[in-house]
């Protein structure tokens, strides 16, 4: 995940562990070792090499 999506609101393409594939709205909070922390509901922590696909959110104000 490029690091310019720090503190955006992402859509993302997840595949975990067991080959579930999830698409998910997410807030990046940080990039470290591999490791994404979002805000997402609740904190949570993504592997970067299940990220399958991810685009930013476009806000009104962002698109304004």
């Amino acid at each position: 995940m490029p690091v310019k999506y720090l503190g955006c609101l992402v859509e993302i393409i997840y595949e975990d562990q067991s080959g579930k594939i999830t698409k998910r709205r997410i807030q990046v909070k940080s990039i470290r070792s591999g490791m994404v922390k979002v805000l997402s509901g609740q904190p949570r922590t993504f592997k970067e090499s299940g990220l399958l696909a991810c685009h930013p959110i476009m806000t009104t104000a962002q698109g304004a």
